[in-house]
């Protein structure tokens, strides 16, 4: 008897979702899957991760910053950035300085290595964001980064 309840609650449980095709966050993998299939390869040419181009490719923007906006900006986790960032600073792509104002606190950079890389690598990435252009369409691209924009502002609102 329990046994049954069990089972129909299960089968209300799954009628009350919503189809794996109209679920936005297995949608949002989906596509991110399908893009960074696309970069992968490249990155592995050159010994890198994603997560690993990642951060290179952030600190190629911002020229140094701190461990916290280091991990904001390259949307990865603490204890992951750590892992990281010891690989690059052991490959001596990353070096890290103290800020001047307090000791206590450390600035990462790209080293002269991990700027060579970023400027191997930069033109041959952007090569396929060109192809993602082409294939998918430069309005609709630009659609898509203001829509998923306003998306994460509109969800981030809504945590508030």
């Amino acid at each position: 008897m329990a046994d049954t309840r069990r089972q129909q609650s299960h089968r209300e449980t799954e009628s009350s979702l919503r189809p794996l095709r109209r679920s936005l966050p297995m949608a949002l993998l989906r596509a991110r899957e399908a893009v960074m299939d696309r970069f992968r390869r490249m990155l592995r040419q050159n010994g890198l991760t994603e997560q690993q181009w990642r951060v290179i490719r952030v600190l190629a923007e911002y020229d140094a910053l701190e461990v916290s906006q280091l991990a904001r900006h390259s949307v990865l986790l603490p204890p992951s950035l750590s892992r990281i960032l010891k690989f690059l600073s052991d490959k001596g792509l990353v070096r890290r300085r103290a800020v001047d104002s307090d000791q206590r606190r450390s600035e990462l950079s790209l080293s002269v290595a991990g700027r060579r890389l970023f400027q191997r690598v930069a033109p041959r990435s952007e090569l396929m964001y060109q192809d993602i252009e082409q294939t998918f369409g430069n309005e609709r691209l630009e659609q898509l980064y203001t829509l998923l924009a306003d998306l994460e502002t509109a969800v981030a609102r809504g945590r508030n």
